[in-house]
Parts: structure tokens; C-alpha cells; sequence
């Protein structure tokens, strides 16, 4: 039998991936995929993001995926989606089939700058020094505030939650296994509703070299299983050969934090599936 498939964290050329929407499905379709989501990134008011993220109108958009949709019938389901950045100053539109909940860069709102938390060290560094005054663990209470926020309004999928280490490698800016760290990070994680919400396992930094493990990391995954929270396993592709990277070691970490099913998205909502039966 084959496995089931989905790979709903996707990013096309109209946001800031590197592969079309058709491009985006073809390839998935070539990997098997039985359920395809497109998630743009939403339009926000962050200058830096200007060639990165959707339009406000999201009718062209929409229409695209509706495209695919038609394309692919009977062969693969098209979802629409998107991922909506904290950041955003529209709602989701009440169309979408699904929303992806992400942070990607926090607000000063004393100077009015956008600082991005996973686009380099440098801008990272700028983020530390001139909003928490050098602080990184300030920054991370900071990242996670806006986390916790961001899960406290019930996203379909929980986006990278603990994102804020990507450029931390070798804990230039914080010490990931301090208490305080965790505490922080547990704190978002608890705003989150495991009713409501399916937490990613995605692989995005490891496909791209900032990571060589998926988001998020093991003991937040141990907590969301005893708080009875599903997972689902994602890509966060960019790029068309990347649309199931990683699923292997993501369900490896699955079973790690004591998971025997994922969850796929449908267009008739989340179902389960053992973990045996995903790369």
C-alpha cells in the first residue's frame, strides 16, 4: 500500500518560493501526494516583505488554486489555504479552507520597525539589540508572546513554533536548554487549543540548511501529546523538490514524543493516519 501523503505548508513564486503553483503541484503529485495545500504568506504592512508575501487582493489567488483544483480532480486534492503571519493586518478571509498561524518578525511598537526573526543572523542580531536592548532572552519572551497570541486564536495549523531558534545554532543568542527558555516556549504552546489545532512537524529549516532537526523541538512535542494535540507533517516548501522533504525523520520524531498517527488535511477536515504509512 502506498503511504498517505499531504504537503499543505507550501509557497509558490507568488509569495516568495521558487517554484509556480502548477510547478508547486506537479511536483507533489509526482511524490505521491494526495492532498496538495497551497498557503501563501499573507499581506503585511512590513516593508522588507513587500516581495515576499501575497497581495492584498487575494482574488487572483484564489482563483489560481481554484485552477489547480479542477486540474487535479480525481487525481489529487487542492486545498486553499493560507499562511497567515502575525503580523497581518487583514483577517482570514472566510473562504479559506484552512490557515496556517505563523511569527516571522515582531513589531517594535515604540519606534514602529519590523524586525524579522528568520531571514539572517544580521537582521536577527538588529532585532535583539534594538528591541530588547541585546537581551535574547527578552526577545525570546518577546517571539513567544506573539506565539502564544497567534495559537490563542485557533489557526487549523500552528506554524513553526519554535521558529526563533532557526538562527540560534550555536546559542549565540540564547541558551536553548535553559529553563527559562523552555518556560517561554511552553507557555505559547499552552495558549494553543489541542481541540482546534494541529501542531506541524516541519522540516522547512532542514531543507533549506539552517536546521538538521524539524520544528518543533522534542519536549514540545512531548507536551503537546499529553495535552492530547495531533501533528502534521510538513515541508514548508519553497521550492519543487522539497514538497515531502524530510517526512521520514519528521515522523521519526513523531514516534520520539510518543505519536503513532499524523494527521492529513482534507477538504472534509483533519484525518488520521498511522505513522507507518508516511515517509
Amino acid at each position: 500500500m502506498k503511504p498517505e501523503l499531504c504537503s499543505v505548508h507550501t509557497h509558490s513564486t507568488l509569495c516568495d518560493g521558487k517554484g509556480t503553483l502548477e510547478e508547486m503541484a506537479a511536483a507533489a503529485f509526482a511524490a505521491g501526494v494526495r492532498y496538495f495545500g497551497a498557503s501563501g504568506h499573507s499581506h503585511t504592512p512590513a516593508p522588507g516583505d513587500q516581495d515576499c508575501v501575497l497581495p492584498e487582493d487575494l482574488s487572483e489567488y484564489r482563483r489560481e488554486v481554484l485552477r489547480l483544483r479542477e486540474a487535479y480532480q480525481g487525481r489529487m486534492e487542492v486545498l486553499l489555504g493560507i499562511e497567515q503571519d502575525s503580523c497581518s493586518l487583514q483577517p482570514v478571509p472566510d473562504w479559506m479552507e484552512y490557515w496556517i498561524g505563523s511569527v516571522h518578525e515582531l513589531f517594535d511598537r515604540i519606534t514602529g520597525v519590523y524586525h524579522s526573526i528568520d531571514w539572517d543572523r544580521e537582521k536577527l542580531a538588529e532585532c535583539c539589540r534594538e528591541m530588547f536592548g541585546g537581551d535574547g532572552l527578552s526577545m525570546v519572551r518577546g517571539y513567544y508572546a506573539d506565539a502564544a497570541a497567534m495559537a490563542e486564536r485557533k489557526p487549523t495549523i500552528l506554524g513553526h513554533l519554535d521558529q526563533i531558534v532557526k538562527l540560534n545554532g550555536d546559542g549565540a543568542f540564547f541558551d536553548e536548554e535553559s529553563a527559562a527558555y523552555r518556560s517561554a516556549a511552553l507557555e505559547a504552546l499552552h495558549a494553543a487549543d489541542p481541540g482546534a489545532t494541529l501542531l506541524e512537524i516541519n522540516t522547512g529549516g532542514m531543507a533549506r540548511g539552517y536546521r538538521t532537526t524539524p520544528y518543533p523541538a522534542l519536549f514540545l512535542l512531548r507536551e503537546w501529546h499529553e495535552m492530547g494535540g495531533g501533528v502534521i507533517l510538513t515541508a514548508d516548501s519553497h521550492s519543487p523538490d522539497t514538497v515531502v522533504f524530510g517526512y521520514g525523520q519528521a515522523a521519526e520524531l513523531a514516534r520520539a514524543a510518543g505519536y503513532r498517527e499524523s494527521w492529513l488535511l482534507t477538504r472534509n477536515g483533519p484525518v488520521a493516519c498511522p505513522l507507518e504509512k508516511t515517509r
